[in-house]
């Protein structure tokens, strides 16, 4: 029966081959010895390379980040800085494009509605999403709030829809959380965990500025996050 299934999952790949050209290589490939998962690979990844390139817009520029003299610092940061929380939002999205989402929700805050849900509803989240990658921004400076600290980070979404493959592009900002060190708390209530993540805001432009933009509309990925 098994053998089955793999002929008819692999009968449609040479099809597909056929119609392009390829058909000799799908072949040949069977006939070296390789199998029907391996053959199926070199066909989507044939076919991976026919799609529309995935380009996000550049800073500074519509749907791109905003440009800042100080982007994330590389090598040895403080984890307690803002530059450590905005690792951990680099490690997040790192985590889901590695598709180790368990891994990703471990970041979230665990007494949050995000952290605290099953495995399987926080996976659910990106099972429209055929790829996903981040260019991450300068974070903000932190600000306090009964004692806890907290950080935004801006951060440009883009990737492909599972079911076309399309291109898909949006500008997100994660909020981090850390419980400042106050006698009684935790080591893992002093490390930075996601908040939230929501749409985009610029920052507030004082009056008279004309380089000041209205906001962007907000593509068909905005509240990933939110959503039960």
């Amino acid at each position: 029966m098994l053998a089955g299934i793999r002929t008819s999952i692999l009968l449609p790949l040479l099809l597909v081959a056929a119609c392009d050209g390829r058909e000799e290589s799908a072949i040949d490939n069977l006939a070296n010895g390789a199998n029907s998962t391996q053959v199926e690979n070199n066909v989507r990844a044939e076919a991976m390379a026919l799609m529309e390139p995935l380009n996000p817009p550049a800073p500074g520029t519509p749907g791109g980040l905003p440009v800042d003299p100080a982007p994330l610092a590389e090598g040895s940061i403080d984890p307690d800085s803002a530059q450590g929380a905005a690792q951990v939002v680099q490690g997040y999205y790192g985590l889901l494009e590695e598709k180790r989402f368990e891994d990703a929700q471990d970041l979230w805050d665990p007494e949050g509605a995000i952290g605290a849900q099953d495995d399987a509803h926080f996976e659910a989240r990106f099972r429209g999403f055929g790829e996903i990658h981040a260019n991450i921004g300068a974070p903000s400076d932190p600000e306090g709030a009964a004692g806890s600290s907290y950080v935004t980070v801006p951060v440009q979404l883009y990737g492909r829809i599972k079911a076309n493959g399309k291109p898909f592009y949006t500008l997100r900002q994660v909020v981090l959380r850390r419980v400042n060190d106050v006698p009684g708390s935790t080591e893992t209530q002093r490390r930075w965990h996601i908040e939230s993540i929501a749409a985009y805001v610029p920052p507030k432009v004082p009056p008279g500025d004309n380089a000041a933009e209205p906001p962007k509309a907000i593509s068909m990925t905005d509240g990933m996050a939110d959503k039960p």
